[in-house]
């Protein structure tokens, strides 16, 4: 049964699927002394289902086995990450977020798969999640012999770097249990030493505060100032860990359409993006994992962006548009990104 299941799953466009047990083990631990720490800022969320994020069985009664799969997202049509990140008048967007929304990509082929099973073997108790609940995720994925969480806390692979995602079944099928992967890092400190904001406060410790993914999509709030200059031209998300890791030279380029660039966000103006107003946005954002930080989120964003760019008239006269902005937030991060054009 769990061979076959791997094979569909690779039918339905997963690259790997493992099966963990329905216990993340250390990991428990280390999450309660990162809530702990404070390391999770404003994801309150993190902390609200207690012990249930770390024992799936207690999440979904029942749950004795995880099915974990992953896929590859990395578009091979999209402008080079590091030249656009030496582009300061263009905007860098993380590259899951350039296609359609994996969540419900990954979410309806987990689904399928799930229909599959219940087909060939009878129905099963089983609920599909894709960062849509209390799932640890990661340490089942390294459970499930996926890969490792390296220093930077994302999952490596081997034979396929870290440029993918991963979805989840919770069941009550008593699977074959795959043998967990080993830590392959060794003495490798990159991903550390590249992080713009020092977010990474030690070998596989992140201080989500300081991390721009949690800064330009998380935080609903003000960004701190000192953190500013560091985010450079990033306005949804951060790759700079995966971009230096040498593990990721083995990285597979994705062959999902849907994870293709739309709109031409690979390597877009960042003044053209600023002037979108808000109908514009949430019709180039239809379907996508950059609705989340909201229309207010993402002019403070470029705003933050534009004021980290080369001075120009034309950058400064896209900020003074919005100086009077409704929202105050929008005025704050607006108001220093022409103090930084006025200063240069």
């Amino acid at each position: 049964m769990a061979a076959q299941i791997k094979a569909w799953g690779q039918s339905l466009g997963f690259q790997q699927l493992g099966i963990a047990p329905a216990d993340v083990g250390e990991a428990e631990a280390d999450l309660q002394a990162w809530l702990a720490a404070g390391y999770h800022g404003e994801m309150d969320y993190m902390a609200r289902h207690g012990q249930r994020r770390s024992r799936p069985g207690e999440l979904i009664p029942g749950t004795v086995r995880v099915i974990v799969a992953r896929m590859d997202y990395l578009p091979p049509e999209a402008r080079p990450p590091a030249e656009l990140l030496n582009d300061a008048r263009q905007a860098y967007l993380a590259r899951y977020s350039l296609g359609r929304d994996y969540h419900k990509l990954l979410r309806r082929r987990l689904q399928r798969l799930a229909d599959r099973i219940t087909a060939a073997f009878g129905p099963f108790g089983y609920r599909v999640f894709v960062d849509s609940g209390p799932v640890m995720e990661k340490p089942l994925a390294a459970l499930a012999g996926l890969g490792w969480q390296g220093k930077h806390t994302n999952l490596i692979n081997r034979d396929a770097g870290s440029w993918f995602l991963l979805g989840t079944i919770l069941t009550d099928l008593p699977l074959p249990i795959d043998s967990p992967a080993q830590d392959h890092c060794g003495s490798c400190t990159a991903c550390i030493e590249v992080c713009p904001t020092r977010a990474i406060v030690g070998p596989y410790q992140l201080d989500a505060r300081r991390c721009i993914s949690y800064l330009t999509i998380e935080q609903r709030g003000v960004i701190p100032v000192d953190l500013r200059p560091a985010i450079g031209n990033r306005i949804f998300g951060c790759d700079d860990c995966q971009l230096f890791c040498p593990w990721n030279k083995f990285a597979q380029p994705t062959r999902e359409p849907d994870f293709m660039p739309r709109h031409g966000l690979d390597a877009p103006d960042l003044v053209s993006l600023f002037n979108w107003d808000e109908a514009e946005w949430r019709e180039r954002t239809r379907g996508s994992a950059l609705r989340r930080p909201g229309y207010a989120g993402w002019l403070r964003n470029l705003a933050v962006a534009l004021g980290n760019a080369p001075a120009s008239p034309a950058i400064r006269k896209a900020l003074a548009e919005r100086i009077t902005h409704i929202s105050a937030l929008v005025r704050e991060h607006v108001q220093w990104a022409l103090a930084r054009q006025t200063d240069e």
